[in-house]
């Protein structure tokens, strides 16, 4: 259920992602029990950087789809495979194609180099198990 008009649509859900791909599932489970941690410690300033990172997200000039994109580049090209497996999943949810995310993640071996590599291939597994 949407809280604010600049909420994104969302074509899946999380549920629907975590029963399509047991990495997705893993993944999300796991930063689930991990913010619950980060959470409990009641830190104002992470608390505000969360805000300020899930208000980046929103739809904008920019539509929402199109910045999970640009998530998943600078993810990769900062060798991030939580954030990653985090822009995959949110990228199918909206709805991008796979051809999407993977020329995407090819911006991010450009910019980033062949040390990408290692975590495109994950990416690659995880993206796998959302589309087939």
């Amino acid at each position: 259920m949407k809280t604010s008009a600049l909420e994104p649509t969302y074509i899946f859900s999380e549920a629907e992602a975590k029963a399509k791909s047991p990495l997705a599932a893993e993944f999300l489970d796991e930063r689930s029990r991990l913010n619950g941690i980060v959470n409990e410690a009641d830190n104002k300033l992470l608390k505000r950087i969360y805000n300020v990172d899930t208000n980046a997200y929103l739809e904008g000039a920019l539509p929402a789809k199109t910045k999970e994109l640009m998530g998943l580049v600078a993810s990769a090209t900062l060798r991030c495979d939580d954030c990653i497996n985090y822009h995959v999943i949110q990228a199918w949810r909206l709805g991008c194609s796979r051809a999407e995310q993977e020329e995407s993640i090819n911006v991010a071996t450009v910019v980033g180099g062949t040390i990408v590599i290692p975590h495109l291939r994950r990416a690659y597994a995880l993206l796998q198990e959302l589309y087939s």
